[in-house]
């Protein structure tokens, strides 16, 4: 049994690759140099390569980082605003002007505020004395005188001595109203408006031009209508007296009115 081992231990070594001992120093810095000269050669050969084919061989060059400097914030802040300036035209100093504060846009303004409850109470001071006037209105008439030329006519409650006056031209106009180009309609509407306008405003006398009816065909109806107008409806109770105005007003083509008080 020995033996057959021995024999079996004899085989497995003779198999075994026999094993030199270590290369000498020498034979090893061989086969450096040989590894750098191959090293070379290959290299010779790829710049060869990259010269026939006309691109330049990479060249492998450590770049050290670049450090820009950076410039301060204040030069950064003035280039920028230089930058949101430009194309800006000054502002003259005497054109310019402060622009309002929200106070004082919406700050009630006290002389204002005055003047509209003052007009307020005139409006109503007015819309009362009307009213009152309505409540008697019906008690009064007019006398009314017509001859075909001339037309004139008086509340009963009124002095015949303003008549007079009236036809003779004595007491001042104060205002004027053209009907000339409207209807009838639009002119009795109109007359009623402008006198109680003209009547409010405390006026004492105005003018209404209304047309002969030579040239225009709807200024002689006009004139059919205004004593009708200036003694009925919503015109009469303003009207205190009225007149053929004399040539120099318009004469026959106008009339004064007298407003009531």
């Amino acid at each position: 049994m020995k033996k057959k081992r021995d024999k079996k231990d004899k085989d497995t070594e003779s198999h075994r690759p026999k094993f030199d001992g270590f290369k000498p120093l020498a034979e090893s810095k061989e086969l450096q140099d040989q590894f750098q000269t191959k090293k070379k050669e290959d290299a010779k050969k790829a710049e060869g390569a990259s010269k026939h084919e006309g691109k330049p061989a990479p060249a492998h060059r450590s770049k050290a980082p670049v450090h820009a400097s950076t410039p301060s914030s204040s030069a950064d802040d003035e280039l920028t605003f230089h930058r949101m300036m430009s194309g800006v035209t000054p502002l003259d100093r005497e054109g310019a002007s402060r622009m309002p504060v929200t106070s004082e846009v919406h700050a009630p303004d006290p002389r204002r505020a005055k003047e509209a409850a003052s007009e307020r109470m005139r409006r109503e001071t007015a819309e009362a004395l009307e009213h009152l006037h309505d409540l008697v209105d019906d008690a009064a008439k007019f006398e009314i005188t017509d001859d075909g030329t001339r037309v004139e006519g008086r509340r009963t409650d009124v002095s015949p001595s303003l008549l007079r006056s009236l036809r003779r031209g004595l007491v001042p106009i104060d205002a004027q109203l053209d009907l000339h180009g409207l209807t009838a309609a639009e002119a009795r509407e109109r007359l009623a408006d402008f006198l109680r306008e003209m009547r409010t405003r405390g006026e004492r006398c105005v003018l209404v031009i209304h047309g002969k009816g030579e040239r225009a065909p709807g200024a002689g109806v006009l004139r059919g209508e205004m004593t009708a107008w200036l003694s009925q409806g919503r015109a009469r109770k303003h009207v205190a007296a009225f007149t053929t105005a004399a040539a120099a007003d318009g004469g026959e083509g106008a009339i004064y009115v007298a407003l009531r008080r």
